[in-house]
């Protein structure tokens, strides 16, 4: 391991202040990125860098080496907040997950290294989520497998599932998950869009002409509020559910209210329409 490559490795590459950016943030959504900042009057940076620069060569692109001299790039140093050399970044989506700083024995980087080509994959994996959610499970799958206990993986499987509309596969996990007494808030979220696409498959232009025909039919108004939940079409499912929380508070009322509930877990954290009618759930409950 502490022998130079003999021909340059494509997957070493030697910054500049001119192509900083480019070889690490811009290099960092194709691949993991590794910069190693380093002077050469520094001889903890000469006794580290063969050892970063072999790992490169025998992972073959799975992660690339920008090897930044601190005299040559300082102001892309000072934005690191490197403190001391060698200073060992890893940038990956255009963001710094990890460092660490000083010479390492080499077993103790190829544990590090492991622990960043996980949060690669996650990343990858969520990438893939809406545009390849079949190559998203897999990569998932693969994760849990490794590590069976670790949620995060699962919930991302989930989505996956849910994305491909497999409901009975990401019920399954969701299941799985609930064994353990708790859901995490993603999982909450995954749960709550399984129960929405549950009340799909509704003629919903008659389940409304039906609800108009019969507005005490407090039943009928919640078939039409799932209904209307399932089809996405949310502001319409929440002022249907909060009339019926103000109108059959002690019927139907509290189903009305979980399907609300649900609807908040789906929409985006900074949707308007949360914001709106927790207010307005709030003040019909209390």
């Amino acid at each position: 391991m502490s022998e130079e490559p003999q021909e340059p490795s494509p997957w070493i590459v030697n910054t500049t202040p001119d192509t900083f950016d480019k070889d690490v943030f811009e290099r960092s959504h194709e691949a993991t990125v590794v910069v190693d900042f380093w002077a050469a009057w520094c001889a903890p940076c000469r006794a580290l860098a063969p050892t970063l620069e072999a790992l490169a060569t025998e992972f073959d692109g799975k992660f690339i080496l920008v090897k930044a001299n601190t005299e040559e790039v300082a102001d892309a140093a000072a934005k690191f907040n490197v403190q001391g050399i060698p200073a060992v970044y890893a940038v990956i989506d255009g963001e710094i997950v990890d460092f660490f700083s000083g010479a390492l024995p080499e077993e103790q980087i190829r544990s590090w290294l492991g622990r960043l080509f996980t949060i690669s994959t996650i990343a990858e994996a969520k990438r893939l989520e809406e545009s390849a959610p079949e190559a998203a499970e897999a990569k998932y799958r693969a994760l849990a497998e490794q590590s069976p206990n670790e949620a995060e993986f699962q919930i991302g499987l989930a989505r996956t599932l849910l994305a491909q509309e497999r409901l009975d596969d990401c019920q399954q996990v969701i299941s799985e998950l609930e064994r353990r007494g708790f859901l995490e808030p993603e999982a909450e979220k995954v749960k709550a869009a399984l129960g929405l696409h549950g009340m799909e498959g509704v003629d919903l232009d008659s389940l409304k002409q039906d609800a108009a025909a019969e507005p005490s039919n407090f039943g009928l108004q919640l078939q039409l509020a799932e209904a209307l939940a399932g089809a996405q079409q949310y502001e319409e499912a929440l002022q249907a559910c909060l009339a019926l929380v103000e109108n059959d508070r002690k019927g139907v009322g509290d189903a009305a209210r979980q399907v609300m509930v649900d609807i908040f877990r789906v929409l985006p954290d900074d949707s308007e329409l949360t914001t709106v009618y927790r207010r307005k759930l709030s003040l019909a409950l209390y």
